[in-house]
């Protein structure tokens, strides 16, 4: 039983399926773990979700900031962005499927035996794995009730709080949890987000690290996989997976196999 792991396929669908046949993946006994932002941007976000969605239990998702706006823009909260690709999701028969189907999914997702931890942007260094884990039950928990999640949905549009703290109130606790688990790329050395840069040069300011340089001992002997950072591309490090290689922006789509033991080598399958 072989378990995979995907960038952001952003309804990019032929470049998966392609990947998909390319590994030989066999839905009755492998894995596929999705790393968040399944929809938007691409060609065809709904033929992307009924693929996932037929896959059933043989795939394992994690919510990104794209499918967040799916569901904001279906509960009527949000207004459609002018690079947005979501109206024939949002239009389809099936959309109120789509939308139960998206909001049940989590934020994060653990691999204890192969010591893997799964989200769509990054782990915030100054918290461990515990707060990590506590942190995103609560906003699965509220997202999983349609009547709570639009009421969520709201009051989560803001880069504030920047900073965590424990006094924080539920909305910006739950807020502060979105935005780090869906959105982070950089942090300061003070434990500050900074959801304004999305580039990457290869190189770290004094002020702005990104989130994996700041060292959390809290997370120890665990590979973080993710995406989300398209201008980042793939980054393999014993601590670390990025997988977002940018397809959606003409580049690659990028999944990996994931070996059982922590030190064996990592397959990847990518799109030419």
């Amino acid at each position: 039983m072989a378990l995979y792991a995907v960038g952001d396929i952003q309804g990019c669908y032929e470049p998966l399926v392609r990947l998909l046949d390319k590994a030989s993946f066999d839905p009755s006994k492998d894995t596929l773990v999705c790393v968040g932002d399944l929809v938007n941007r691409g060609p065809e976000s709904a033929r992307t979700l009924d693929l996932l969605m037929d896959l059933g239990d043989s795939c394992k998702v994690v919510l990104g900031n794209h499918d967040i706006h799916f569901l904001a823009l279906y509960y009527g909260v949000r207004s459609p962005k002018i690079n947005d690709t979501l109206l024939p999701l949002l239009q389809s028969s099936n959309a109120k499927n789509y939308a139960k189907w998206m909001r049940k999914q989590p934020l994060l997702r653990l691999d204890e035996y192969r010591k893997l931890i799964f989200c769509h942007a990054g782990i915030y260094p100054w918290w461990d794995l515990s707060v990590v884990k506590q942190r995103a039950f609560e906003v699965e928990g509220v997202f999983a009730k349609r009547k709570t999640c639009v009421k969520l949905l709201r009051k989560i549009y803001s880069n504030q709080p920047s900073k965590w703290s424990e006094t924080l109130g539920p909305v910006a606790r739950m807020r502060f949890t979105i935005n780090t688990l869906t959105r982070m790329r950089f942090v300061s050395p003070k434990g500050h987000l900074n959801l304004t840069v999305s580039g990457f040069s290869g190189q770290s300011r004094k002020n702005r690290l990104p989130w994996f340089d700041v060292n959390n001992p809290g997370i120890d002997g665990y590979k973080v996989v993710f995406g989300h950072w398209s201008a980042l591309g793939l980054l393999e490090r014993p601590d670390v997976l990025s997988l977002d290689t940018g397809c959606v922006w003409g580049r690659e789509l990028t999944m990996a196999k994931l070996p059982l033991k922590k030190g064996k080598k990592i397959k990847l399958y990518q799109t030419t």
